[in-house]
């Protein structure tokens, strides 16, 4: 199936590593142009190679920490400066630490707004021009499971989230018939870096060994094992065709059906 999304330019945070990345490759391997940020150097710059042999398309790479407004705006705008236009906007975020509700502080809480709310807000802030201007666009928000099925031990990371939810409706009904949408993709555990920490945390914490532990966790999920970052980018790239012009304003969950809630 061709997307239609040869030639056009995307931009995605977070794009060195685990999810990020994987959307990055997904589009670069549709002939998209991508301009990839993250904060660490030497990890941006070897997902760049990954990035590059994926597809045809130019390859852009910064070093951005997302919680800096004024760093998102100069990326933004350098990439609009370098391939001439901006189509498709992925925003991604630093995750927050586990724990139950009341293990944190209101300071925790108002770190965790900053660093996985913000970045969202800004990111999008600054492209909106770019993307009106184009007359076409998608804007795709990655938050986690935890916006629709709120765990014990993810407490931060809903009240953090939740805010997108209702930053992505705001931006939806501001952006009208446009023909730029918005949506938000909501992960559940994918075999990802980060996620690696956590099946090593549980390990230690549970006295077993990780192989033990990562069964444990897939016996959790109804589908029976643990999500590709590859089939996540995938769907993220779905989502950026052409063939996704009428979905709009939608959470759409990619947890192995984790979460249980009808709504």
């Amino acid at each position: 199936m061709d997307l239609g999304l040869t030639g056009r330019v995307c931009l995605v945070a977070g794009a060195s590593s685990g999810l990020g990345l994987a959307v990055a490759r997904a589009l670069a391997a549709e002939g998209a142009h991508v301009s990839m940020a993250a904060r660490d150097p030497d990890r941006l710059a070897r997902a760049r190679q990954e990035v590059d042999r994926a597809g045809p398309g130019r390859v852009l790479s910064s070093t951005v920490d997302v919680t800096d407004e004024a760093a998102v705006r100069r990326w933004v705008d350098q990439t609009v400066a370098e391939f001439g236009a901006l189509h498709v906007v992925v925003t991604n975020s630093p995750g927050v630490p586990h724990g139950m509700a009341d293990t944190f502080a209101v300071d925790d809480y108002r770190r965790a707004f900053d660093g996985s709310t913000l970045p969202h807000v800004a990111i999008t802030l600054a492209a909106l021009p770019h993307l009106r201007r184009a007359g076409w666009g998608r804007i795709l928000m990655i938050t986690s499971e935890a916006v629709r099925q709120p765990l014990p031990g993810t407490a931060m990371s809903a009240v953090a989230r939740l805010g997108v939810l209702g930053f992505a409706k705001g931006v939806m009904h501001t952006l009208g018939a446009s023909g730029v949408t918005v949506n938000v993709l909501a992960p559940g555990v994918h075999q990802t870096p980060a996620f690696e920490g956590f099946v090593a945390a549980r390990s230690t914490a549970s006295g077993v060994d990780p192989q033990t532990a990562l069964k444990e966790i897939a016996a959790e999920v109804p589908l029976g094992q643990i999500g590709q970052p590859e089939d996540f980018g995938a769907l993220a790239a779905f989502l950026a065709s052409r063939h996704a012009n009428f979905v709009t304003g939608t959470v759409l969950l990619v947890d192995g059906g984790n979460t249980r809630g009808i709504t």
